[in-house]
């Protein structure tokens, strides 16, 4: 295993201190009681299906109740962004305590299933159209961050969107570069749809139906996890939440259209998308049949 630069060892440390401190605030603030009886929250993503969106979401739950943002990274991330070990993975996770809200991007298996869906935990999952994550994939890659592992091959190696979109759907075996098809990618993630006690949302629901969306964020909270009271109306919760939606405050934002797809897929994006994926989308409630 690499050595961890000093630098991310200190930001680490410094980030407990500030997650025991933020803990006393809220105790301050509520009690000791309250903090304890808060669910604990993670929000869980597929890549490039609005994670940061269901974040910023989250952490509006700080000023409705005795939550806490600690400001880690996501707990399969390490502070320098690079994949944690499934073992360290699980020891975040087990780290968490009532109140704490953070985020990740979790396969759908073993020990997170059992981990995620306990009765004091409130688990939130989003998910998006597959083409929207594919184009939105390629041009964070390729444009936004040169640390991807499919920049220089989406700079270097291809000339093309339609190119690299089919990279993209159909995966990339290629040493030094590899990515696996959407259907892989999806299958990772799918089984958090069918586990009870996960809210599963769609990018495109926070988009085009914010309101009723954000009002199930609520009755979710209240449903699992150990009974508590937030500190505003259901209403009043959901208009709070809806103003912490600031889209360009995150640095991967690019459009988050839904149905952005449509400008970049070509038909043989889509021949080889139906090819590749099955029925992905129909699973996924985005398309009833392949006639699309």
């Amino acid at each position: 295993m690499p050595d961890i630069p000093t630098r991310y060892l200190i930001k680490h440390y410094l980030k407990q201190i500030r997650w025991r401190t933020r803990r006393l605030r809220v105790v301050m603030r509520y009690s000791a009681d309250e903090l304890h009886n808060a669910p604990i929250i993670l929000g869980n993503a597929m890549p490039k299906s609005g994670s940061h969106l269901l974040t910023q979401i989250l952490e509006g739950l700080t000023e409705l109740g005795p939550f806490v943002d600690p400001g880690f990274p996501p707990v399969n991330r390490s502070e320098g962004n690079l994949p944690l070990l499934p073992e360290k993975v699980q020891q975040n996770l087990q780290a968490m305590r009532p109140g704490d809200i953070r985020y990740g991007y979790i396969h759908a298996r073993e020990p997170y299933l059992s981990l995620l869906t306990q009765p004091n935990w409130a688990t939130f999952f989003i998910y998006r159209d597959p083409r929207d994550m594919l184009v939105s994939h390629v041009f964070y890659a390729k444009d936004m961050y040169e640390g991807h592992g499919m920049h220089d091959y989406y700079n270097r190696h291809l000339t093309t969107m339609e190119a690299r979109l089919n990279a993209s759907i159909a995966g990339v075996t290629e040493p030094g570069y590899e990515l696996s098809s959407v259907r892989q990618r999806y299958d990772s993630y799918i089984g958090w749809l069918t586990q009870p006690g996960v809210l599963c949302l769609k990018f495109e629901d926070l988009i085009l139906n914010r309101e009723s969306t954000l009002g199930s964020i609520i009755d979710h909270l209240s449903a699992f996890g150990r009974p508590f009271q937030l500190s505003a109306s259901k209403d009043e919760a959901i208009a709070i939440l809806a103003a912490h939606i600031v889209p360009r405050k995150s640095g991967t934002f690019r459009k988050g259209q839904p149905g952005n797809w449509r400008e970049h897929f070509t038909e043989g994006n889509k021949a080889l998308f139906k090819e590749v994926a099955g029925d992905l989308l129909e699973r996924l409630g985005y398309e009833e049949n392949g006639d699309w």
